[in-house]
């Protein structure tokens, strides 16, 4: 399984620049061939992301991706930026997850006509399950959107070709809602790096925000305005997905046991053994080195999840205060850890799915803590059962 990063595509520099100002430290990393990306981690989290730019057109994203593939041997590839609704039932602002993905300047010529012959791409069921989990979830937004313009996310087909669109009565525009009437946003390099998903076994998720209808409306007075939005609402998205397809990625990849093991500051399993000491510990009797515990039955999930996570907050303040986790870390913490109380006590499927969530992202906060980390572990076990 992979361990690399999550690499996250753009095809323009403000697309690039709406992502990398949500990293903390990136560093510049060069491909053999010249080619430059950006490494950093999530802010607030230990989740890196791998940024690059393709520049426009699906055959110079196909290259950039594979390069990328090849280099990083990604969780996921995250192809991010705005795009043309071809309908008028998608919002501008709102952030289109590609379902699949079409190239559609496939076709034959004959006699009686262009016949289409299109390529088309799936996008992985993990990836789409887990999108259209978060975005049930509706936390991924900037805070800065007022609730009732909140952008919203559309899942559906998108179609790529290679030329600009911005007609509703072009040659172009009919031939689309002939033979793609399905799809819901149009742009210029989204069947490139699904193709080179395909080909390098690399998960590839399309991520667009909208910023103008392809209609014939679009111009630059609107692009100065409407871009910059758009496509900060999909970098907002894609990096919410990429938080927890990395954190997914991490609990699949680490052994059962230690998901469940206790450890000391530095990692280690901690044996719960007591020689001929002393210990303070809620048993019916302590015999030399031999503990005998009581057998009472345990209070409800529920109320333990609670309690636990009430005592992980405790020692997260005690790492605050020894100096193991600074004051923004600690800060988001506690915002995190309080979010996950309040969604664990609300005793919904939603809720529980919040508190499961939280502290996922959570974990990305406690990375460089394994004694953090190691009790955390069971505690979203504990919050996913009761889902």
């Amino acid at each position: 399984m992979s361990k690399g990063p999550v690499v996250i595509l753009t095809a323009l520099n403000l697309e690039y620049q709406a992502v990398r100002q949500k990293l903390a430290s990136p560093q510049m990393h060069r491909h053999e061939r010249g080619t430059r990306f950006e490494v950093g981690t999530v802010q607030g989290t230990a989740h890196r992301v791998a940024l690059g730019l393709t520049s426009k057109g699906n055959h110079s994203a196909a290259v950039i991706a594979e390069r990328a593939i090849q280099e990083f041997s990604p969780v996921a590839v995250l192809f991010v930026g705005v795009a043309g609704a071809l309908w008028d039932a998608t919002r501008l602002g709102d952030v289109v997850v590609a379902s699949h993905v079409y190239a559609y300047h496939g076709g034959t010529s004959e006699d009686d006509g262009l016949k289409a012959r299109p390529r088309v791409w799936e996008a992985p069921h993990g990836i789409s399950q887990l999108a259209a989990h978060l975005a049930r979830l509706d936390d991924w937004a900037d805070s800065a959107s007022g609730h009732a313009d909140s952008p919203q996310v559309r899942f559906g087909a998108i179609a790529a070709g290679e030329v600009v669109q911005n007609s509703r009565i072009s040659a172009e525009a009919n031939w689309i809602r002939r033979h793609y009437n399905d799809a819901l946003a149009i742009e210029m390099e989204a069947a490139g790096v699904a193709q080179a998903g395909h080909l390098n076994g690399a998960p590839v998720a399309i991520i667009r925000g909208i910023s103008d209808r392809a209609d014939g409306t679009k111009n630059s007075t609107d692009d100065r305005s409407r871009q910059p939005q758009a496509a900060a609402n999909a970098a907002a998205f894609a990096i919410r997905l990429a938080v927890e397809l990395a954190a997914e990625q991490e609990e699949i990849t680490m052994p059962r046991e230690d998901r469940f093991r206790s450890a000391d500051p530095f990692g280690r399993p901690v044996s719960n053994t007591a020689h001929n000491s002393t210990v303070g510990i809620m048993a019916g009797s302590v015999t030399g080195s031999s503990v005998h515990m009581n057998t009472a039955p345990q209070e409800s999930g529920q109320v333990n999840l609670i309690a636990a996570l009430k005592g992980f907050r405790e020692n997260v303040g005690r790492h605050h205060a020894e100096g193991a986790l600074d004051e923004d870390t600690y800060r988001e913490a506690l915002a995190d850890l309080d979010s996950a109380l309040q969604s664990a006590e609300e005793k919904t499927l939603d809720s529980s799915m919040r508190a499961t969530m939280t502290l996922r992202r959570l974990r990305g906060l406690v990375a460089d803590c394994p004694a953090l980390l190691a009790e955390l572990v069971p505690l979203i076990a504990a919050a996913g059962d009761r889902t």
